[in-house]
């Protein structure tokens, strides 16, 4: 199992290459410009990761999301960033 971390909005190109490198037990944590693709409105573009995306709370916070959020999506905090982290065997960054 590996995590998938993505900086960037779901507009990017890298949010498809993230989601065809996903395995069928690895997560997704949304961070950075990421978390944009933890609002409901962009939910069917994670369909095939459901029950496995994370976003970090510190960056839905310093966005305004974090009410917005969908509640599909998995909120963390950084504790959960690293329980995460050490649950998988490896992390692979988008950028």
């Amino acid at each position: 199992m590996l995590l998938h971390t993505l900086n960037r909005s779901p507009l990017s190109p890298v949010l498809d290459q993230a989601l065809a490198g996903m395995g069928p037990e690895d997560r997704l944590l949304l961070i950075e410009d990421g978390v944009i693709g933890a609002l409901p409105a962009q939910q069917a573009r994670y369909a095939s990761v459901a029950g496995r995306v994370f976003a970090l709370h510190e960056d839905l916070v310093s966005r305004g999301l974090l009410a917005l959020c969908d509640e599909a999506v998995r909120v963390v905090d950084i504790e959960g960033f690293v329980a995460l982290t050490e649950e998988c065997e490896r992390t692979v960054s988008w950028y």
